[in-house]
């Protein structure tokens, strides 16, 4: 077998040497790993290379579909998140809107008993001048 269990298979050129510019199939961490997966491509059998060029194609769709299953569960969290931060945000939106009714009684409130105080002393200046 080419490839070892975990390992898919990179086409590579020989630089120098005595097949230099030949081409061959190898792990595509080597020379970082002690994968001996190595394969001299030779022309004569075809079916095997593009069993191999298959392969390594299946394994890269495999770890893209992997990499997409892990973005499709970080969008869901995204939108969990997304969608409890609104209603928080509408929470206290309609806590301000309160907060904002609150406000404007107070002051009417305040300018009724500013109203009031003013009425009283009138009243109590005029009753004193009358006596």
């Amino acid at each position: 077998m080419l490839a070892r269990k975990g390992c898919s298979t990179g086409s590579r050129t020989v630089k120098n040497g005595p097949n230099g510019g030949s081409k061959f199939y190898d792990c595509p961490i080597w020379p970082d790993t002690k994968c001996e997966t190595f394969k001299l491509i030779d022309g004569s059998n075809d079916v095997e290379d593009l069993q191999v060029q298959l392969l390594e194609k299946n394994t890269t769709i495999a770890e893209m579909e992997v990499v997409q299953k892990l973005k499709d569960g970080k969008i869901k969290k995204l939108q969990k998140k997304k969608g409890s931060l609104e209603e928080e945000l509408n929470g206290l939106k309609c806590e301000m809107s309160k907060l904002k009714v609150d406000m404007v009684k107070e002051k009417t409130i305040k300018a009724n008993l500013q109203l009031a105080l003013i009425i009283v002393f009138v009243f109590f200046i005029i009753m004193y001048y009358l006596k």
